[in-house]
């Protein structure tokens, strides 16, 4: 038997996408955390401690220099993935970053160009693309189940974002478009396939609860055209209650695949006081509930951390990658641009 090498991984950041990343790394095989950086010296210890993680720091430059690690996992807020990774490219480091890979267009791109100058691995986190109810789908295409892609609609809502920063949108970039429409977006490219382009989209943005706490719009549609004459929508909310809300609809020529995520669960419970976590964004614990169990498998967090392992244990490029997360931040540049200017708006690359 030839010896599994062990990919050697430093988590960035100490958030709630960190420990869903550690989620789906715990049952990853070959692979060890050995370093965590956090912005915040306090929580990255509690966090290095709650995963077993040897190490942590708050110096970024001392978490680069190791060069006994594989691959840097960027889970950070929005406004710190460019000046990361661009001191990751800099130094040829293997990265993967969350979504939004940036809070624009621009900054997208800086990130793709150093990525790729850089020769390194860069990989882009995009569970929806990775949970196994999404694969299954976009192997049924595939395999000529429902014909031609004609029509594709996809949801992603819940009450509002768990961390104060992401109300904050120039920190983050945008409001529940900017947050939610990436899934979506790389959901619609995934079941048409990417050589079918998005070529224009169209927008509606409101904010209609929150704006006592953000600038940015808390619900929103998104609508694009793709360049082989299929339609894909968007449907987008911060004020959804009831929890997460994950839904994809494939319509084709000759059938139509449903995926539910969240609301179509195994297990349906009624309880009369908190019977502990039910789901992400649950906004009771209590009363008629569907939990949602290994959460972060049927997010596909364990398979997009797997993948992205197995890419730098081999060398081969991820089949997300920071191409993608600049295409999606094209696409999302359009959908505010058509917001403002109540049109379809043409998506520039």
């Amino acid at each position: 038997m030839v010896e599994m090498k062990t990919v050697s991984i430093a988590m960035l950041g100490s958030g709630f996408v960190a420990d869903f990343y550690m989620q789906g790394l715990r049952d990853v095989n070959g692979q060890q955390v050995a370093l965590n950086y956090s912005r915040s010296l306090a929580h990255g210890r509690r966090f290095a401690e709650r995963w077993g993680i040897p190490e942590s720091t708050a110096s970024l430059a001392k978490a680069i220099a190791r060069d006994d690690i594989d691959l840097f996992v960027i889970a950070l807020p929005n406004e710190a993935h460019l000046p990361v990774s661009l001191a990751l490219s800099q130094a040829r480091r293997n990265q993967v970053c969350t979504k939004p890979l940036a809070r624009n267009r621009a900054e997208a791109r800086q990130m793709l160009r150093a990525a790729v100058k850089s020769r390194a691995l860069h990989g882009y986190a995009e569970t929806e693309v990775f949970a196994p109810a999404v694969v299954k789908a976009r192997e049924t295409i595939e395999r000529g189940g429902v014909g031609r892609v004609i029509w594709v609609r996809s949801r992603e809502s819940h009450s509002g974002p768990h961390s104060a920063h992401f109300w904050d949108i120039e920190k983050t970039g945008g409001g529940a478009m900017n947050d939610l429409a990436p899934h979506c977006i790389e959901a619609a490219r995934y079941f048409f396939g990417k050589p079918d382009k998005v070529v224009e989209a169209m927008a509606w943005m409101g904010t209609l609860v929150h704006g006592h706490r953000t600038k940015g719009e808390d619900n929103a549609l998104l609508a694009l055209k793709m360049s082989g004459g299929g339609i894909a929508h968007c449907e987008l909310s911060w004020t959804s209650k009831g929890g997460l809300d994950l839904r994809n609809e494939i319509h084709g020529s000759e059938g139509s695949i449903f995926t539910d995520v969240t609301r179509g669960t195994p297990i349906q419970s009624f309880t009369t006081r908190s019977a502990g976590y039910v789901v992400e964004k649950a906004d009771i614990d209590f009363g008629w509930t569907r939990p949602l169990p290994e959460e972060a498998f049927a997010y596909g967090y364990q398979a997009e951390m797997r993948h992205f392992v197995e890419c730098v244990r081999s060398g081969a490029v991820p089949r997300e990658t920071y191409e993608d997360g600049y295409v999606v931040s094209c696409v999302l540049e359009a959908g505010y641009a058509s917001a403002q200017k109540g049109r379809w708006v043409p998506v520039k690359y």
